[in-house]
Formats: structure tokens, sequence, C-alpha cells
């Protein structure tokens, strides 16, 4: 099935049950209404490659979020073998630093680059327990800055600041936002926000998981999603 084509709707799915049978009837549902679906290190360790060409086949896009963060060499290699793949984008850690985002950007027929900058379910004092004296808005920030001079597409951070990444990088420099819920709050994220409160803040993208997975129709909750930010559907 041919991919879509034109700019994606904002709404990025996790893929994060089970099975992979459970996973892949997920995206068979939802594929008319959801562009891009994220596979993460622990689908992708249980299922490999031909979980991510399988979600290919159903006309929509992966976002590989394996967060790469190891010597320039090897991060380039890694790319290399997600573009080879056709995902459409994946992630690097910022803080691997310049050098190592350079060789990944310069990589030829590459993936869309986001680069991670402070986890969501870090806060201030997360920060500080690994030295980081910044606080975690001035540590994404410059982050931030970092991975548009190295060359990326765009980061990962949470909705509260994205609006400070647009200000500094531009409004071009795509902003991912993740541990986006229904309402905010909760679980093992710290810094949550609603689909409406990414998109206030001008992010591209944002993910939702357990909101959508854990939903009784999925389809609605997708559905739900739209109309909360004017989105027809």
């Amino acid at each position: 099935m041919s991919k879509k084509q034109g700019p994606l709707k904002p709404l990025i799915v996790a893929l994060d049950q089970e099975t992979d049978l459970e996973a892949l009837s997920l995206v068979k549902h939802l594929a008319t209404h959801v562009d891009l679906f994220k596979v993460g290190p622990v689908p992708f360790l249980k299922y490999g490659s031909a979980f991510v060409q399988a979600i290919r086949a159903s006309g929509a896009h992966v976002f590989l979020d394996m967060k790469f963060h190891d010597i320039p060499s090897v991060v380039k290699k890694a790319i290399e073998r997600a573009g080879e793949w056709g995902v459409y984008s994946a992630t690097i850690h910022t803080s691997g630093g310049e050098e190592m985002m350079r060789q990944a950007a310069s990589v030829q027929l590459r993936p869309k680059l986001w680069g991670v900058t402070v986890l969501t379910s870090f806060d201030q004092n997360d920060l500080a327990g690994i030295g980081i004296s910044r606080s975690v808005d001035d540590q994404v920030v410059h982050l931030a800055k970092s991975a548009k001079a190295a060359g990326l597409d765009g980061v990962i951070s949470s909705v509260r600041e994205a609006v400070l990444i647009k200000s500094v990088c531009g409004s071009g420099f795509e902003v991912v936002t993740p541990g986006i819920r229904l309402c905010a709050g909760g679980d093992d994220q710290k810094r949550t926000q609603t689909p409406a409160d990414a998109i206030q803040a001008r992010a591209n993208f944002f993910v939702m998981g357990r909101p959508i997975l854990e939903a009784k129709d999925p389809v609605r909750a997708v559905k739900d999603v739209y109309e909360s930010i004017g989105i027809p559907v």
C-alpha cells in the first residue's frame, strides 16, 4: 500500500501492547485516522524490522523511537539502517553531543531526526541528581539549540518547553511532545499536558499511548482527540 502523502496529522500513537498481533490489529483499525505510529525499544526488540515493515504495509508511517546515544560512527550507522527501512522519523539523544548529531544528520536518504532533550519523566530534582545545575527549561533550550546547529529536524520535549524552543529555534524547527493525556496528570510522566495544550504551544506532533490503547473504542478516542484540537474527522 502506498504511504500517505502531504502533511501528517499531529497525533502519534505509541504501540505499547503486549503482542505484535494486538499492535498490528490496532494499526489496521486506526490507519485511516492516524498517520504515524511510534515503535519504541520494547516492541522493536521483541519483533524487529518485520514489525516495522508490517506497519508500513498498512499505509501508515513509523516513528522509530530508539533514542540512539553512542559514539558518532555507531549512531550514524544506526540511522543509515533506519533510512533503509523507510521509517519516517527516528530519535537520538541530544546529550550525545554535536558531533554525534552532525554525523547522524549527514546520512543520505535518512528519516527525520528528532533529538531527545529532557525526558518527560524528569523534573528539576532529577536533573540535579545527575549533576546538571540548569533549570529544566534552560537545559531543554540549550540542547534544542545544539540539535538545530547540528542539522536535526527537531526535538522531543514536553509541551511546557515547546514555546521556548520555537521562539529560540524558529517555527520551522519541529517539536514533538510526549506524555500527552486527555486530561493532564499522572503516572511516571511528570511533565504532562493535553492535546489542546500541545497545539496551543505550537507542537508539530504529540504522542499518546495509554489513552488510546486502553480505550474501549480506540477509534472513538482518536476522533475525540482530533475534535479537541479542531481537526475534522
